[in-house]
């Protein structure tokens, strides 16, 4: 194990120090452009991501949502706080607001190269535009070979690792324990299908996102001093090396860059292509709204609460520096939690019900590719692989995890934005 870690650790020091970075900023530039600044649509995407509960596209968003909003927003941000100094909060949030053009983009394409089964059901994703907008089934093949690859890492043993490690910190519960209840309460909901998966989504998605910022607002009252020297921090750090905080060092450019564009990545997935895979099933929605959807999630996701939970973790550390020595990086979202009472148990049920809702969240996404290779014939398969992979997620080790999750996030990257570029002149923003 140790020896892939150190071969994953260099080949992403090389992909995210330079190349995968200004593709990524690149891309998402050029749609913000082309797209004649697409964040301007951004109250009508709100708009319509709060509609209606039973509405077929909140409950796609929140699908979506469910997928995003996991362990990334608490664990990645404080990784990369640690890892990358308190400048990386501020290229995660910038990659949030660049990469809802991409999304839009990603989704609009996904949703006029769709394609109906002899069941009448409505498929779509990015190895449904390569093979019919490209005109290569391989690539197609590849591009869900590697989606499928994903739900395994991104989508499951990231997120089974992470819950594992909180329970066996607030209980001491052994992770294999913690991995088999996983498996017995994420196979209650993904094995009824994609219909239980999407409703379920809708309920457990605003309560748990309800919650979380209801904490980490009321932390903020209590920093309340202490929340524009973290936004002076914040800002001066992502550009110039800053010795910062306690235990936590300002990175350099390189790395405040490297640390929060890859885990704004991972976070809101614009660039990677998984995102539209949840709204290619609506049957009643336009191309725009539904890429209009697609591009809020990536907004609630990264623009609110990535933000707000780097906020939250510089306020606090600029209140009490020491409290950075106390925790690891993996860990340091715990630090600001701790004003609280019982703030630590409430971070820890917050994170499991994010890391919950992924796990079911990429489950879907997952089918969508085995349907796309395989058929519909092998779900069942899939889906009992893919319990199994949550089991294997909570006895290996976090950062080992880590690392395969972003390498894992630059292959998908890759054939995406290809598409995304060659195909740049069908995608065309909403109409006034």
């Amino acid at each position: 194990m140790s020896l892939l870690y150190q071969i994953l650790s260099i080949l992403n020091r090389f992909l995210w120090n330079g190349p995968l970075l200004i593709l990524l900023f690149g891309i998402h530039c050029l749609f913000t452009i082309r797209l004649h600044f697409i964040q301007r649509h951004l109250p009508d995407a709100i708009r319509i991501s709060c509609e209606g509960q039973k509405k077929q596209g909140f409950r796609s968003l929140t699908t979506a949502l469910a997928a995003t909003l996991g362990t990334g927003n608490i664990v990645g941000v404080s990784s990369a706080v640690a890892l990358g100094g308190p400048g990386a909060v501020f290229w995660c949030w910038l990659t949030g607001l660049f990469g809802m053009a991409t999304a839009y983009a990603e989704c609009y394409l996904c949703m006029i190269y769709r394609k109906e089964n002899s069941d009448g059901a409505l498929r779509g994703g990015i190895m449904y535009v390569l093979e019919y907008a490209l005109k290569s089934k391989n690539a197609g093949r590849l591009f869900a070979f590697l989606l499928l690859t994903a739900s395994f890492g991104i989508g499951c043993s990231t997120q089974a690792g992470t819950v594992s490690e909180t329970v066996s910190a607030i209980t001491g519960i052994a992770p294999a324990v913690t991995g088999i209840l996983l498996i017995l309460c994420v196979g209650y909901v993904i094995l009824h299908g994609s219909a239980a998966i999407k409703k379920f989504c809708s309920i457990l998605v605003p309560a748990m996102a309800v919650l979380y910022l209801a904490a980490c607002i009321i932390i903020l009252v209590i920093n309340y001093r202490y929340i524009f020297p973290a936004f002076r921090l914040i800002l001066s750090s992502a550009f110039t090396p800053t010795a910062a905080i306690g235990g936590i060092a300002g990175g350099s450019f390189l790395f405040s860059a490297r640390y929060g564009i890859a885990r704004g990545l991972f976070t809101n997935e614009a660039g990677i292509g998984t995102a539209p895979l949840a709204f290619t099933e609506q049957k009643e929605s336009s191309p725009e709204k539904a890429a209009l959807l697609s591009m809020s999630a990536v907004f609630w996701d990264t623009i609110v609460l990535c933000a707000l939970t780097g906020i939250v973790i510089i306020s606090s550390l600029l209140r009490e520096p020491s409290l950075a020595e106390a925790y690891t990086a993996t860990t340091l979202t715990s630090a600001a939690f701790s004003f609280l009472p019982f703030g630590e148990i409430l971070l820890g049920i917050s994170l499991i019900c994010f890391a919950y809702a992924t796990l079911i969240g990429w489950s879907y996404f997952g089918a969508q590719a085995v349907t796309y290779l395989f058929g519909t014939g092998a779900l069942s398969t899939y889906r009992i692989c893919y319990l199994g992979m949550i089991f294997i997620g909570s006895v290996l080790s976090l950062p080992l995890i880590w690392e395969m999750t972003d390498f894992i996030n630059a292959c998908m990257v890759l054939p995406n934005i290809c598409a995304l570029f060659l195909l740049r002149d069908r995608i065309k923003p909403p109409k006034p």
